[in-house]
């Protein structure tokens, strides 16, 4: 059934992978996150809430785009303002007047935005940012926290970084998340060799003890420029992101995903006498000023601006995780499975139990969920298009799963159902 199910998207990654490397751009929409067979692979069309596969089959859509989708795929409003750009043009000569007046409201929502630079991904912002730490202060070496993209200053200090020279990796160092020791540390090894500290101000674990007013401290303390990326929690968590959440302002941000509702589209910001170092270093690309996504992000900041967009995720968030921690505790799953992070971007943290893994758990439920009409992953990347009939319907998926899940364990019959090996983590990430 379950190969029949999925039949084109599984013939059509062996046609994909004889001309692209694993027949994705990205790891993360991968057969590396979704086992072939058991899967759609291929996306044909979304609409609302809703995204079907090349077979045909519907389903609801919690990975939204790895969180790049926050009102909705297809959204009228975001597509009529594109199509009235495309009529104009999508590329100038010269800069185009959406330029300046998306970075004016981003300044008026971000409370770091002080000036603003465009790119495509989040890498390219995060990586502009951390080239702009470096020309102020005049210091090479890095400290991070959490996942920064694809370029040698952050991916060479992970297990992924094969291809990137040893002499780049040896500048970046980690710390952790909630642990101002371990920062502290660095710090003191290296004083005067700390360019910058970049972090996701939140992910799957709400900030402890004063922790990133803490962060911001030290980071003060020893010269260093405070960078938040905030590519996910920046229009998702809040329109002005977590620091506008918690209060705590960088000097630099990284925003990216959410700002267009899917259309390519990064920014870094942050203090002006920063931002204008911009001017010495070389950060310049042909599609920064491409007027489709900017005609998108106007659109997008406007409807955050008129109504509270982020409020809206945060109830839809809220909704989904209360129904299903009560089901946790119904099906006896609470030592399996528990809930972290903001209601917005909601985490699923599956463990071990007995003689099930969590990779084999987590699987199943995977297997399970997109069988029955569900797209996701590790967390719930919520979007304005949920309504309550979509909610019910969740639920009552889940419902079925979980309950399904607890009675696997206890006949210990869930690995034998599990249809593929279990997925294996690229590496980790957070």
């Amino acid at each position: 059934m379950g190969e029949f199910k999925y039949q084109k998207s599984t013939n059509f990654l062996n046609r994909a992978e004889l001309s692209i490397p694993l027949g994705s751009q990205t790891f993360s929409k991968s057969k590396t996150q979704y086992p072939v067979g058991s899967s759609p692979l291929f996306i044909s069309r979304a609409k609302g809430p809703y995204a079907w596969d090349i077979d045909g089959n519907r389903y609801l859509d919690l990975v939204n785009s790895l969180a790049a989708i926050t009102i909705g795929h297809s959204n009228k409003k975001i597509t009529s303002a594109v199509r009235r750009q495309l009529k104009k043009g999508t590329l100038f000569t010269l800069p185009g007047i959406l330029e300046t007046e998306v970075a004016e409201l981003i300044i008026s929502t971000v409370p770091s935005a002080e000036m603003v630079r465009f790119a495509k991904n989040g890498t390219d912002a995060t990586s502009a940012a951390i080239r702009l730490a470096r020309s102020f202060t005049g210091r090479d070496e890095i400290a991070f926290c959490g996942y920064h993209g694809w370029h040698d200053w952050y991916i060479g200090a992970t297990s992924m970084s094969k291809g990137v020279p040893r002499q780049v990796s040896d500048l970046t160092h980690k710390f952790i998340y909630n642990d101002i020791d371990s920062l502290e540390t660095i710090f003191k090894h290296r004083p005067d060799k700390i360019g910058a500290v970049i972090l996701e101000p939140m992910s799957s674990e709400y900030p402890r003890n004063n922790f990133l007013e803490n962060v911001k401290a030290v980071t003060a303390k020893y010269g260093a420029i405070l960078i938040f990326d905030e590519t996910i929690t920046g229009f998702r968590l809040s329109t002005g992101g977590a620091q506008q959440v918690f209060n705590v302002i960088p000097d630099l941000t990284t925003l990216g995903k959410g700002i267009a509702n899917g259309y390519p589209l990064s920014v870094v910001t942050g203090r002006k006498e920063i931002m204008l170092e911009m001017e010495k270093i070389f950060f310049s690309g042909t599609f920064g000023g491409e007027l489709l996504s900017l005609a998108a992000a106007k659109t997008v900041i406007n409807l955050h601006i008129k109504h509270d967009v982020t409020y809206r995720l945060s109830q839809i968030g809220t909704e989904i995780a209360s129904g299903l921690e009560k089901m946790i505790l119904e099906y006896k799953l609470d030592q399996v499975l528990n809930l972290s992070g903001h209601p917005a971007w909601k985490f699923l943290n599956w463990n071990s139990i007995n003689q099930f893994d969590s990779k084999t758990i987590k699987s199943f439920f995977m297997q399970e969920m997109l069988n029955k009409g569900v797209l996701v992953l590790s967390s719930h990347n919520v979007s304005l298009s949920l309504k309550e009939r979509h909610i019910k319907k969740l639920l009552e998926i889940y419902s079925e799963v979980l309950f399904d899940i607890s009675k696997s364990i206890a006949d210990e019959t869930l690995a034998r159902r599990l249809k593929n090996k279990p997925l294996e983590p690229l590496f980790k990430i957070r």
